[in-house]
């Protein structure tokens, strides 16, 4: 008795009636022209190309079309009458020989690496999408004859046109940002977000006025490409909720959409994007090339690996099998060569589509020092040729390019190009140490507190080139951060082995949830602190979404696989912790007011205006210098005269003081520059509504030559 793959084969001949004609070999993916369609695809390994045509999803094909016109190992066909929403896909003959790289299966229907959009998400049914045979493992690489066709998705020829009413890519600075990383499900999936489309792009739309009454003007989605869910997952009952699993470069994820109409997502993501920025936000987009999702020499044949496996990826092996394995930069199983011209220009074609066709502003780069590793070693190199492709491009060469600066096996904080801004590592680790009270923290914190110039100063970048965070997707959320001691990631089903132990948290007391009223005002306390840090620091800031009210994971630090409560935004909350969402919007709002706190420069500790004031100055408790190497110093202290910048008009000072000792502080304040006198702004340690007074309604401060500052607590003055 046949298989239901061996009844269902599609068996490899031309058959179509369609005009087909040489078409062209650019660009690659599918081209609507007059006419018709034009479809080229890279492969410089293949014996035969096949693109097949489908009525729809789930049906046999309708054509078969054998491509004969190859160009600079571009396979192209043109084909008349074809229009958008044509579903496609790819079948390739060559040779089956792992020890060299060569991973061809006809058998196996192939995704377009340019594909625009996909009819449904990709399922290893009954090992269907492996090019190998997973029962004769143990014999060796075997191909698997089973054909997948029928349960494979299906391409989307898609076209480009939408009513962007005048829109534009948006060109904010990165120093007057305020970004805010957020999940594009998780924002709205929540039955408490109480909208008409949750979890969607369009769903994401009816929460922007909370984006806009906070103060943020740019968003940083998680990945949104089309990502594969792996079997190990999946047989779990989960999924790869985070998506950094990326199969699709230039597909918006599917799950995403109303699923209204095949291909819907592209012109809802467009849609997200346009209403983001009529409300004046850029849009930021954590993109993942260093790896796809078809993982190591056991994954799944999707596109890559059964179009032109050697082509795409760094190989590696021994003597008698040279390319039978994939370099593992990343943990995720295989690293995209950007050393190949054909994957450097997918990356590059697939960024441009982003900000030319999708008009996103800006990127941040998924580990991002795989993207410069070359030459014979592989080693990351600033030189690489992806840095190179990038600064000269025209398109973008003017987004906003971000870096998570290592990878597995490097650390490359401070190591980017001139043009990059970075995910600033360090910030997170030393803010978190300092503000629970480790010892020899404070002269690493003052280098961070003021942009990194010792990190970012020495090759021509500046103070917003550090993108400073103490709170990200991946690692506690600000709430769990002063919750937990120890990561509780048991829902993971891994016996709490995964995610880092590494957290520099502290519980305040009691480990996770609790009613201690004096327990719980800490823990308020300590996020202030946290806020006041980030936001007051010089840098570009990033606030994980949901920490203005306390989001919790419940002590998960590595949630990529939990789409539910443990990852949805509850709504909620807002309401139960209105008082930190006022604090977050009062603390941004300062720092838009107050431009010393978002400079592009250094600051020098020189005088630069001609009052006698340095532009920074620090102080210890006593007004002394402080003494830098001083283990048990838990307190300093930052003046900052914000009248140094000729650009802005207006004389004022900030006085911040940091106090994380566990004890009180009597803080000596220095006299108040001439014409001018104190105003208490800030006291972390204060009730809600006293703890951040509006602007114009500082108070005097009484006596004006000291402070006491309450234990582990933050304290800002303002001199006018």
């Amino acid at each position: 008795m046949k298989t239901t793959a061996e009844s269902e084969r599609v068996e490899l001949r031309h058959s179509t009636s369609k005009k087909l004609s040489a078409g062209r070999h650019y660009p690659l993916g599918a081209s609507i022209e007059s006419g018709g369609v034009n479809f080229a695809l890279y492969s410089q390994h293949a014996a035969e190309v096949y693109l097949l045509l489908f009525n729809n999803s789930d049906s046999p094909p309708s054509d078969i079309i054998r491509v004969e016109n190859k160009t600079k190992n571009v396979w192209h066909v043109f084909i008349e009458g074809l229009k958008p929403g044509q579903m496609y896909g790819y079948k390739v003959r060559g040779e089956f020989n792992p020890a060299m790289g060569l991973r061809f299966n006809e058998n196996k229907l192939l995704i377009d690496p340019y594909s625009k959009a996909f009819t449904g998400k990709c399922r290893n049914t009954d090992n269907l999408l492996l090019p190998y045979d997973a029962a004769a493992i143990p014999r060796g690489f075997i191909p698997d004859s089973r054909d997948n066709t029928r349960i494979m998705p299906k391409c989307l020829v898609v076209d480009d046109r939408f009513d962007w009413d005048g829109d534009e890519s948006m060109h904010l600075p990165m120093e007057k940002l305020i970004i805010y990383e957020v999940h594009v499900k998780g924002f709205t999936a929540h039955p408490t977000s109480h909208i008409s489309n949750p979890g969607t792009y369009l769903g994401f739309i009816e929460k922007i006025p909370h984006l806009l009454e906070l103060g943020i003007n740019a968003v940083e989605f998680l990945p949104i490409h089309e990502f594969y869910v792996d079997d190990l997952l999946r047989d779990r009952g989960m999924t790869n909720y985070w998506g950094y699993n990326s199969i699709g470069f230039f597909a918006p994820e599917l799950s995403y959409s109303t699923g209204r109409s095949p291909g819907c997502q592209v012109a809802e993501f467009k849609t997200l994007v346009r209403e983001l920025h009529r409300a004046g936000i850029a849009v930021i987009l954590d993109v993942v090339y260093n790896h796809t999702g078809e993982g190591n020499e056991y994954g799944p044949s999707i596109s890559f690996k059964g179009i032109d496996n050697p082509s795409y990826y760094v190989l590696t092996g021994s003597k008698y099998q040279p390319y039978a394995y994939y370099m593992n930069y990343t943990g995720c199983g295989n690293s995209l060569n950007l050393s190949s011209a054909p994957a450097l220009r997918l990356v590059m074609d697939s960024l441009r589509y982003w900000v030319d066709v999708m008009h996103v502003d800006g990127f941040r780069f998924d580990l991002a020092s795989v993207l410069g590793r070359s030459g014979d070693e592989m080693h990351y190199k600033r030189s690489a040729s992806f840095f190179d492709a990038i600064n000269q491009d025209p398109i973008l060469n003017r987004v906003m390019l971000i870096a998570e600066p290592w990878d597995l096996g490097t650390y490359e904080v401070g190591n980017f190009p001139i043009d990059w801004s970075e995910w600033n590592g360090r910030f997170r680790d030393t803010v978190r140490r300092f503000c629970k009270g480790d010892s020899s923290q404070v002269a690493d914190l003052g280098w961070r507190l003021t942009g990194s110039a010792d990190l970012y100063g020495e090759d021509g970048r500046s103070a917003y080139n550090s993108v400073n965070f103490i709170t990200c997707h991946d690692g506690f959320t600000l709430n769990d951060l002063v919750s937990y001691n120890g990561k509780h990631n048991e829902a993971n089903g891994e016996n709490n082995q995964d995610g880092t132990s590494d957290n520099n948290s502290w519980n305040c007391g009691a480990e996770g949830a609790t009613v201690d009223p004096a327990i719980l005002q800490l823990r308020k306390q300590m996020a202030k602190n946290y806020a006041c840090c980030l936001l007051f620091a010089s840098g570009t800031p990033m606030i994980l979404g949901g920490d203005e009210f306390l989001r919790t994971q419940k002590g998960n630090n590595n949630a990529y696989c939990q789409d539910n409560e443990i990852s949805w935004f509850d709504w909620e909350e807002v309401a139960r912790n209105k008082d930190m969402v006022a604090f977050f919007k009062k603390a941004i709002a300062f720092t838009h007011c107050y431009p010393i706190l978002q400079r592009r420069k250094f600051s020098l500790g020189r005088d630069l205006n001609a009052d006698h004031i340095p532009d920074l100055s620090w102080f210890g408790p006593d007004l002394q210098p402080p003494n830098w190497l001083d283990p048990e110093l838990r307190t300093i202290c930052m003046l900052l005269d914000g009248g140094e910048d000729p650009s802005q008009a207006g004389r004022y000072f900030l006085y911040v003081i940091f106090n994380a000792d566990y004890r009180l502080q009597a803080v000596k304040i220095p006299p108040a520059p001439d014409g001018t006198s104190w105003h208490f702004v800030i006291d972390t340690s204060l009730q809600a509504g006293k703890d951040f007074l509006a602007m114009g309604d500082e108070v005097p401060l009484n006596p004006a030559d000291h402070y006491l500052v309450n234990p582990r607590s933050t304290v800002v003055l303002l001199g006018k």
